[in-house]
């Protein structure tokens, strides 16, 4: 089981940088780094909430899920 993370893909398609989605939601540019590349281990709610009111997008815009079978 894989979980994938798009939010580049979606950063990319509505023309922002990280940086830009950073200084949006409050949060710390480094921790969204983490997420971006796949490390993090767990994501809040409230802050997956946040990117999709940022970015105007639903969250399996972001998240993916792909069988590793």
């Amino acid at each position: 089981m894989a979980i994938i993370v798009n939010l580049d893909v979606v950063l990319a398609q509505k023309k922002q940088s990280l940086t830009w989605l950073a200084d949006t939601i409050g949060i710390n540019i480094n921790n969204l780094s983490i997420l971006k590349t796949g490390k993090a281990k767990a994501i809040r709610f409230s802050t997956l909430e946040a990117i999709c009111e940022a970015l105007s997008c639903q969250p399996g815009d972001i998240l993916e899920y792909k069988d590793n079978a």
